[in-house]
């Protein structure tokens, strides 16, 4: 008994069977539509490779803390200061919350006065310059603040500073505030953008070991 042949089978989007060009364009088709996915596919797991490799070296990487080291051994450093000024300079003793960014001599062309000079960094982020200079003039004193005028006087532990209130000024910057007292031929100047109390507590720091004038 003979087998009956297979019918051909029907497509339903044709409603009939397709021809045999149709059946080898289908295929044609399907195949570039494999080819496709199978590049687009690849381009992900290559994109996936390259992001991993990124990652691992991110933190195989050692990065700095992202909270700068703010302290310079001032206090280490006003020793070799003494010994180019030939004068004995005063330290301030400050709590360990206090911050020195900076410690160093500066040299004014303008008025030929050597500084020493310590830039603190306060506990509320502040920021106070201390310069002491010796045979100073009233023009480095001028310069240095920027030639604002003082606003008054202020007593801080029994000696008096020439105070310097401008932060309303409009470009003050770091002499929106200062402080400016002398000692026989010593002049210590304190400017910057801190609060009064902590300009205060600075003052009072080496106001113990200032000769009273």
């Amino acid at each position: 008994m003979s087998r009956r042949p297979k019918a051909p089978k029907i497509v339903a989007e044709l409603g009939r069977p397709e021809t045999p060009e149709e059946a080898a364009a289908r295929k044609a088709e399907n195949s570039r539509l494999y080819r496709e996915r199978k590049t687009v596919n690849n381009l992900v797991l290559s994109m996936l490779v390259v992001v991993g490799v990124v990652l691992v070296i991110f933190f195989a990487v050692p990065r700095a803390e992202n909270t700068p080291n703010w302290q310079v051994d001032y206090v280490a450093l006003s020793k070799d200061a003494e010994v180019a000024m030939g004068q004995k300079l005063l330290v301030p003793a400050m709590p360990p919350s206090w911050k020195a960014n900076a410690a160093e001599l500066r040299s004014s062309k303008t008025d030929a006065v050597t500084s020493w000079y310590i830039g603190f960094i306060t506990p509320t982020n502040g920021y106070i310059g201390y310069e002491e200079a010796f045979g100073a003039n009233p023009t480095w004193v001028k310069n240095l603040l920027k030639k604002l005028p003082p606003s008054g006087s202020r007593v801080i532990d029994g000696r008096t500073w020439t105070e310097y209130n401008n932060r309303s000024t409009e470009g003050a910057g770091n002499a929106a505030y200062a402080l400016v007292t002398t000692a026989g031929n010593r002049t210590i100047v304190l400017y910057g953008t801190a609060s009064n109390a902590e300009f205060e507590a600075l003052a009072t720091s080496i106001s113990a070991d200032l000769p009273r004038s």
